[in-house]
């Protein structure tokens, strides 16, 4: 596996492997691995000739007030893992290798981006947006894979790729858990041993609201009521960031589930701002 740490050697190994007839799969992560990650890695080697992993905290989708400096970080140990997985190549630049300091270009789907995660991360998908836009030309990726926990994210990179008619295809792969239900996130690690405890009680009350819907109940009104009388009495350090019921590919509300359906949230606990969704219909 190669360590690449420039944007111009990354285009360059990319080309040379294009002009060989070679397909490129591109899996973008910020780091500091678990088996969600390793999940992502092994579906690109499954689809592309040559497999490349970014490790790129990328500044631009942090707020002010985020967690930017303390995001974890541990390059030898991602290292390891993105080698043990069949990556090709590891691109792991500085912040000044893809943002000049006169940077004056966004590339952003505003629609999309001010709902669920967008309402409190108001320059969240825009950062998104212009990192993977960087990637996408650098590598000229046949693939891109993304996990379906950042739902709202794969959809709004799916709308951005077919609006610029980029050549790369969307892959998404399905929520890796804990065996407690908990979706993987390099952002667990912030939670005390309590808060973990109760953590499950996300993806728990999610799967109530997707059992109300079985028996009969569209109505979206009483499905998050529901699930919030739930998480009062079970999730009693949660903090609430969102709750709601979106068409899946345009995120657009629901007032009833009649047809596809996904429940989208956000719950802070502790440190945390965890983020899970399920499929309702």
């Amino acid at each position: 596996m190669q360590i690449v740490k420039t944007a111009k050697e990354l285009s360059e190994l990319c080309r040379s492997w294009h002009k060989d007839g070679q397909t490129v799969a591109l899996v973008p992560t910020m780091g500091y691995y678990h088996d969600g990650h390793a999940a992502l890695m092994d579906k690109a080697r499954g689809l592309g000739d040559k497999v490349v992993v970014s490790l790129f905290v990328n500044p631009t989708q942090f707020g002010p007030n985020e967690d930017y400096a303390s995001y974890p970080r541990d390059f030898e140990r991602d290292r390891a893992v993105a080698e043990a997985h069949g990556a090709d190549a590891l691109f792991a630049p500085e912040p000044a290798e893809l943002y000049a300091p006169d940077a004056a270009t966004w590339v952003e789907v505003p629609e999309m981006s001010t709902v669920l995660c967008g309402a409190s991360r108001p320059i969240h998908f825009r950062g998104v947006c212009t990192v993977c836009t960087k990637l996408f030309m650098l590598t000229q990726a046949d693939y891109a894979v993304f996990g379906e926990k950042d739902w709202q994210q794969q959809a709004i990179l799916r709308r951005m790729v077919r609006d610029l008619f980029y050549p790369v295809t969307i892959v998404s792969v399905p929520i890796q858990r804990a065996e407690d239900g908990l979706a993987l996130s390099s952002r667990n690690v912030y939670l005390t041993e309590e808060e973990r405890a109760q953590a499950p009680e996300i993806q728990a009350g999610l799967r109530y609201a997707r059992s109300l819907v079985e028996q009969g109940e569209t109505r979206v009104s009483v499905l998050r009521d529901a699930v919030l009388r739930r998480w009062a009495s079970r999730l009693p350090l949660g903090r609430l960031d969102y709750l709601y019921v979106v068409d899946p590919v345009s995120l657009a509300t629901l007032d009833e589930v009649k047809g596809p359906a996904l429940m989208a949230c956000a719950v802070k606990v502790g440190k945390a701002r965890l983020i899970d969704n399920i499929l309702l219909k």
